[in-house]
């Protein structure tokens, strides 16, 4: 999507990790992918392998340092959409719930009102299907737990279609992969505002 020589955005496809994993399947992933093009470009923050989407890369430690501080202070406006079954009544809304490792059932996370940490998402209808229920959502994720976004629809009772970790079958089986999509990416710093845009591919 964009390089220049502090930074690199790149547009993950669905099904693809964003880092090495085990085994030979792991081999492929992003970062392999973008490092082979530019050695220096270092993940700033991960994507889910099922979600698509923006993922910002840092040229060297520093930047990816300065990068990950940003993210960490919570001052990347970042964006998903969403397609997810049900129709919500209300047309925004916010969902508080804290979250934690389910570690017997990895890489499952729950909600965990003792331990949890911290964990809000803020959601908008965009469209409803009134005659087959889904509707599409726009995210913004105030915080970046693992598996945030997917969790936290799916305990208010609307979970993503094609999720296969938290989606009910039926859910599971409306689509052939996860309908989430991290569609944009903003921040400023001192080299002035950023914005990044990627359509959303269902």
């Amino acid at each position: 999507v964009h390089v220049d020589a502090r930074l690199l955005v790149a547009d993950k496809p669905a099904g693809l990790l964003c880092v090495p994993g085990r085994g030979p399947a792991g081999a492929d992933n992003l970062a392999a992918r973008v490092q082979a093009h530019c050695t220096d470009a270092l993940v700033v923050h991960r994507l889910d392998m099922a979600t698509s989407g923006l993922v910002l890369f840092g040229r060297g430690p520093a930047v990816q340092r300065a990068l990950s501080i940003a993210f960490a202070a919570r001052q990347m406006d970042k964006r998903y959409e969403a397609v997810v079954a049900g129709l919500p009544a209300d047309e925004t809304g916010e969902i508080d719930l804290p979250l934690a490792p389910d570690w017997p059932h990895r890489p499952r996370q729950q909600v965990d009102r003792v331990a949890g940490k911290p964990s809000v998402t803020r959601w908008q209808v965009l469209a409803r299907d009134a005659a087959t229920g889904p509707s599409r959502l726009a995210l913004q994720p105030l915080t970046g737990r693992t598996h945030q976004l997917r969790l936290h629809l799916a305990a208010i009772g609307y979970p993503i279609l094609g999720d296969a970790l938290y989606a009910p079958p039926a859910v599971l089986a409306a689509a052939p992969r996860l309908l989430l999509h991290a569609c944009r990416l903003g921040w400023q710093d001192d080299e002035g505002a950023h914005a990044f845009h990627s359509p959303v591919p269902f």
